[in-house]
């Protein structure tokens, strides 16, 4: 009863906003009870360098099966903010799906990414953990937006039907570029990472043999890896 009474009076008390310093008075509770406050966090990352890499594979390619390298590097100003760059390796080949189109007397006109890099700003404001299997996981939720430049490839020589239909174009685009990625923290130094990341690129597509249309193209990827912070 004495513990139900204390529940009440401390939810009716009022929002009380505590640093990650604050201090906390759990003497309500049972002496042999242990109170982890979520603010103390265990894994630092202001003022810190990490490098990593990723594997991945796209998610939307409507005629191409796509998978890519990136290398990854970043530094945070703060808890929350910092700032990294990528560079990004894709191999992208021809599915059913464009067979099966091709196999119709059709054309299926489409744009890869060869080679990207990429900035982004980024912002990580969710740190967690999770207790399970009688063991504490620490992990940061982050979120990234900024730019791209990539080397694409298209097979535009297809309309255009000239007798080297089968090489492909390539071009340099640039774009804008997002993700958000998870990371859970294995050591003070490495961690597991899951990302999900987009690009954005405005070029030029064939429409037939004469005309050319600019459209936006969309790249989504899921990858996984692992990152080293000093």
């Amino acid at each position: 009863m004495k513990r139900i009474l204390s529940l009440i009076l401390l939810s009716i008390s009022g929002f009380v906003f505590a640093a990650e310093d604050s201090m906390y008075d759990f003497s309500w509770l049972d002496n042999d009870k242990e109170v982890y406050v979520l603010q103390n966090r265990k894994f630092r990352k202001s003022s810190k360098v990490y490098l990593g890499g990723t594997l991945g594979r796209q998610v939307n390619g409507a005629f191409i099966d796509s998978n890519e390298a990136n290398l990854i590097g970043g530094f945070f100003f703060s808890e929350d903010w910092g700032l990294e760059l990528s560079y990004t390796k894709a191999s992208g080949e021809t599915n059913k799906t464009h067979d099966a189109v091709k196999a119709q007397a059709s054309k299926a006109i489409f744009r890869k990414i060869d080679t990207a890099m990429s900035a982004m700003i980024v912002w990580s404001p969710f740190y967690s953990k999770i207790n399970t299997f009688n063991k504490i996981f620490y992990y940061d939720w982050m979120f990234g937006v900024g730019v791209t430049s990539a080397t694409t490839l298209d097979n535009r020589n297809e309309l255009l039907g000239g007798s080297d239909s089968d090489d492909l174009t390539s071009e340099s685009n640039t774009g804008a570029a997002w993700m958000t990625a998870v990371r859970f923290y294995i050591s003070e130094s490495w961690s597991t990472r899951l990302d999900f990341r987009a690009q954005h690129i405005n070029a030029e597509m064939q429409i037939d043999a004469n005309d050319t249309e600019e459209r936006w193209n969309h790249y989504y990827n899921f990858n996984v890896g692992l990152n080293y912070t000093f």
